[in-house]
């Protein structure tokens, strides 16, 4: 965890006890909220602003005979009920109608929880087929997306939303085979992905709850 903090914080220039690492597994809510009451605790008289909940893992099936049954089930564990399990147990930490935000720059003024998508979740925008647990998958992150900020607005108002996001193709392990056949502009760096969605998520405000937005902020149709 230690190395962990020192590559995350390496070449930046900000104080480091304000960051801490966590062990997390989404297929393990004990640990899922085991880390959420650290977070209550180091923060007991703060709310959440801003969480990117990204779990996410491809077995990219070109036919429907190359469907396992395991590594199908793992991805809907992992793709969909990972984030689902990740609102259950952060939308307690988000304000409610009465809290009072305070206006912070590189803050979005509405608080957000951000599910990591993609667009072949979209049914209406699949030409091609294939990847059927992960479009399935992807295509349950904006349902559960939708559904959480129905539930936000009850009970938070204009202070907190949820929303879903497609960051584009980025040069991390879940898309590595697919490097090669990817125009090197359409290959991001984790760290262009990162800022451009938080770039989207403050752009978008409030008339992009609960909707699919991709890094460019082009909504993507359900």
């Amino acid at each position: 965890m230690d190395q962990v903090k020192s590559d995350i914080l390496k070449g930046l220039q900000v104080d480091k006890e304000r960051l801490d690492v966590l062990q997390l597994d989404v297929l393990n809510e004990s640990s899922v909220s085991k880390a959420v009451d650290h977070c209550k605790s180091r923060f007991a008289d703060s709310y959440l602003r801003l969480a990117f909940c990204i779990p996410g893992i491809l077995h990219p099936e070109k036919a429907p005979m190359q469907i396992n049954y395991e590594d199908a089930l793992t991805t809907f564990r992992v793709n969909a009920l990972g984030p689902l399990l990740l609102t259950k147990h952060l939308s307690p930490l988000l304000p409610r109608k009465s809290s009072k935000i305070e206006a912070i720059d590189t803050l979005p003024s509405t608080a957000c929880l951000a599910l990591m998508s993609a667009r072949v979740g979209s049914i209406s925008d699949n030409a091609l087929g294939g990847w059927y647990s992960y479009r399935a998958s992807k295509a349950a992150v904006n349902s559960i997306a939708k559904s959480v900020d129905i539930f936000l607005k009850q009970r938070c108002g204009d202070n907190a939303m949820c929303l879903s996001l497609h960051p584009g193709t980025v040069k991390t392990g879940l898309s590595e085979e697919f490097w090669r056949s990817t125009p090197e502009e359409k290959l991001f760096t984790p760290e262009f992905a990162a800022e451009r969605l938080c770039e989207v998520v403050k752009d978008v405000g409030l008339a992009g709850r609960g909707k699919c937005w991709d890094w460019e902020g082009k909504e993507i149709p359900p």
